[in-house]
């Protein structure tokens, strides 16, 4: 009768796979755990900005209403946020008169049409995380009556009591969503009357926790 020859090595190679194997099948989840954040709108705020192309510029606030994101662990995986149109402000205005004038010239029809459009929205998709810990993120941004995928800078921090920050910072330009007025694009020999068609957009969205959903 012959006796195979016992190949150590290849017992131990097998021995450290299987091993390594193991570690890793629990090591890794078997799913991960998606949290659902109320938008806490009281606590949230969007900042806008708009300038001429004589430097000159504008800015204030909006009202952001209603909204659900996702987050899992500091991962942004989605969500929907809805700004209140007719909460403009304008902050660099002192005197009451202008102020007003600006606020009701962007809440006409030759800008954002707030009568006929109350709301804009931006949905939130998953973005990739970069080295310094900020997303750069994909999205839809809903103005007026357009829809259309806008990209962004996102970042999430921690708060207290289970509440976390989303910090969104988007450049549009508005002639996209039809807000043409005082655009080179569609007017001529508007000297320095021309308004740039970027605006700025930072939104900070305080979220409160609201459930949790495993994800495979």
């Amino acid at each position: 009768m012959q006796v195979g020859t016992f190949n150590a090595s290849k017992f131990l190679g097998k021995k450290v796979l299987f091993g390594l194997a193991a570690a890793v099948l629990l090591a890794t989840p078997a799913h991960a755990e998606v949290t659902t954040y109320n938008v806490d709108a009281k606590a949230s705020k969007l900042e806008w900005m708009g300038s001429k192309v004589t430097g000159s510029s504008h800015n204030g606030t909006i009202a952001i209403g209603s909204g659900t994101v996702k987050l899992d662990g500091d991962k942004l995986v989605g969500g929907d946020v809805t700004v209140d149109m007719k909460t403009i402000v304008n902050l660099d205005l002192t005197d009451a008169k202008y102020n007003k004038k600006l606020v009701d010239h962007l809440s006409s029809e030759d800008f954002f049409d707030v009568a006929k459009f109350p709301t804009s929205k931006l949905v939130l998709k998953e973005g990739s995380k970069g080295k310094d810990g900020k997303f750069t993120a994909k999205g839809d941004l809903t103005m007026k009556s357009a829809t259309k995928p806008v990209d962004f800078i996102a970042a999430v921090s921690e708060g207290a009591n289970g509440a976390k920050t989303v910090t969104v910072d988007l450049t549009v330009d508005r002639t996209v969503w039809d807000v043409r007025y005082g655009s080179g694009k569609f007017f001529k020999n508007l000297g320095d009357k021309m308004i740039k068609d970027e605006i700025n957009l930072k939104a900070t969205i305080v979220l409160t926790p609201a459930a949790k959903t495993a994800q495979k």
